[in-house]
């Protein structure tokens, strides 16, 4: 099913993601260019990466807001979630923004959320990989698996992004969910990844989505500070790249009755400010 611009009343199902926000470019192409793709690509559902939205760390309650604004429905994160302090608090006042659902119990905040649609129950879960990044958290794999069970029982349409750094441990989490969930799409590195697929059993999958950021950067930050930092390895501040913005995401085709996943394209728009 590649026909994006097909009737919504066909009865499938279209979720759009977002890879990682970065900055205000990032937050200002996403206002512009949300409402036009839910209209251009007939979506029933919008999860946005909003990571690196508050000036490429983290993110705070209002701006979380505006992406909701914008048509998120959910907002996930990564492991940039506890940079900004007054995001704590807003995590556990509002379930459809989400940290990574494998830190240890009684984190605050929630990793998961199920909500309902015109079309279907649908479920976000928040991921966060452990290779090259923080070891301490709990084992993805498992705490997915538990989470993921749970979660079928009230619906089988069930997306994951997966923050994580290495792409061995992206792409083993697809084939672990494979037919387990709709579509595992993964964030974090900034660049979005021509693997894109349907897995044998009816999962989508894609290495990584890419980012919501400036196109004349490093993944997001300005050049010069990048270079310095490279050539001399001395610390230094990176501040957000400016000018035009590539957005980058998902779309993925899903029959609600199933939750198995019929397509995924990569979705790319360049914003002028």
């Amino acid at each position: 099913m590649n026909d994006n611009t097909a009737d919504s009343a066909d009865g499938l199902f279209r979720l759009l993601f977002l890879g990682d926000v970065v900055g205000e470019p990032g937050r200002k192409a996403v206002a512009v260019l949300l409402p036009l793709l839910k209209e251009e690509l007939k979506l029933d559902f919008i999860v946005v990466n909003g990571e690196n939205s508050a000036g490429g760390r983290g993110i705070t309650p209002k701006i979380a807001i505006s992406l909701m604004r914008a048509g998120a429905a959910v907002v996930t994160s990564g492991d940039h979630i506890w940079d900004q302090k007054e995001i704590v608090s807003y995590l556990a006042d509002e379930p459809r923004m989400l940290r990574p659902m494998n830190y240890p119990e009684g984190t605050p905040g929630h990793g998961f959320v199920v909500l309902e649609s015109k079309k279907c129950k649908v479920a976000v879960v928040n991921l966060q990989g452990r290779t090259f990044m923080n070891q301490q958290l709990d084992n993805p794999f498992p705490a997915i698996t538990a989470c993921v069970e749970k979660l079928r029982e009230e619906t089988p349409v069930i997306f994951v992004d997966f923050h994580a750094e290495a792409t061995s441990e992206k792409v083993a989490m697809g084939w672990h969910l494979d037919g387990k969930v709709s579509a595992v799409v993964g964030t974090h590195t900034h660049v979005p990844t021509a693997d894109e697929r349907v897995l044998p059993k009816g999962t989508a999958f894609q290495s990584d989505a890419g980012m919501c950021g400036p196109m004349d950067s490093v993944i997001g930050s300005q050049i010069e500070p990048v270079l310095e930092r490279f050539l001399t390895m001395m610390p230094v501040r990176f501040g957000v790249g400016r000018g035009a913005v590539r957005l980058n995401g998902a779309l993925i085709t899903i029959d609600p009755a199933t939750g198995k996943a019929l397509s995924i394209e990569r979705v790319a728009r360049t914003w002028h400010e």
